[in-house]
């Protein structure tokens, strides 16, 4: 084995432990996510005359559906044992479902809103959520145009290859960001929590905080694969 092909196989490995690092951390993310909303909020129904369950869609889908699916989009393009052009497509897919889903998640928190009688896009929250979902949406149509359908030239691809990565890692650190920010608003709103409940929400921070530098590492690390 030469030099390159040792490093190769390093760096695989170490990207793999990397990545079911991240995989624990989101898991745990949503476990805490879910005990979160279903014992201490009262649930989650988009359809409920309760405008409290209602917003309670939009921080679960907002990191399960968009989060948690993006990062796991940006992983498997490198770590899904497959052909260059299966991983391409499933990365686009998942990406593709983390942006449905995310649509979703934002209508709850317009429903919200419109129910209680809040203006919308007030808070510095919702000023880096909706920049980072639009740019998210742009990143994955340029992603489609340029490598997929119908694709660009080789140069062109080759070029826009090193952005796409960059782009994609900061807009992960854009929407951790989101989410931190969400939580800690969501918590001035709540007022006094019982200590169980700050103790959920500050493990369910620091969870999705870890998941977003794992998935980055990982991604960081398949690069030398």
């Amino acid at each position: 084995m030469d030099v390159h092909e040792a490093h190769r196989v390093r760096y695989g490995r170490s990207a793999l432990r990397v990545t079911i690092l991240a995989h624990v951390f989101g898991t745990l993310a949503i476990i805490l996510l879910l005990v979160w909303l279903l014992h201490f909020r009262e649930g989650l129904d988009l359809d409920s005359d309760d405008p409290n369950r209602i917003f309670n869609v939009h921080p679960f889908l907002m990191f399960f559906g968009f989060i948690f699916l993006a990062g796991e989009a940006m992983m498997a393009y490198k770590t899904v044992g497959a052909e260059r052009k299966v991983q391409k497509y499933i990365h686009m897919f998942v990406h593709l479902v983390a942006i449905v889903l995310g649509i979703v998640g934002l209508h709850a928190a317009f429903k919200f809103h419109e129910k209680r009688g809040i203006s919308n896009l007030y808070s510095l929250h919702s000023w880096i959520g909706i920049g980072t979902f639009s740019l998210f949406c742009l990143q994955w149509l340029l992603g489609m145009s340029v490598f997929l359908f119908p694709g660009a030239p080789m140069e062109t691809r080759a070029r826009a290859a090193a952005w796409h990565v960059s782009g994609g890692r900061a807009l992960m650190f854009m929407a951790i960001c989101t989410a931190l920010t969400g939580l800690m608003e969501k918590v001035g709103f709540l007022g006094q929590l019982r200590h169980s409940e700050a103790r959920v929400i500050n493990f369910l921070g620091l969870s999705i905080l870890l998941f977003g530098i794992s998935v980055d590492l990982s991604v960081s690390l398949a690069r030398y694969i």
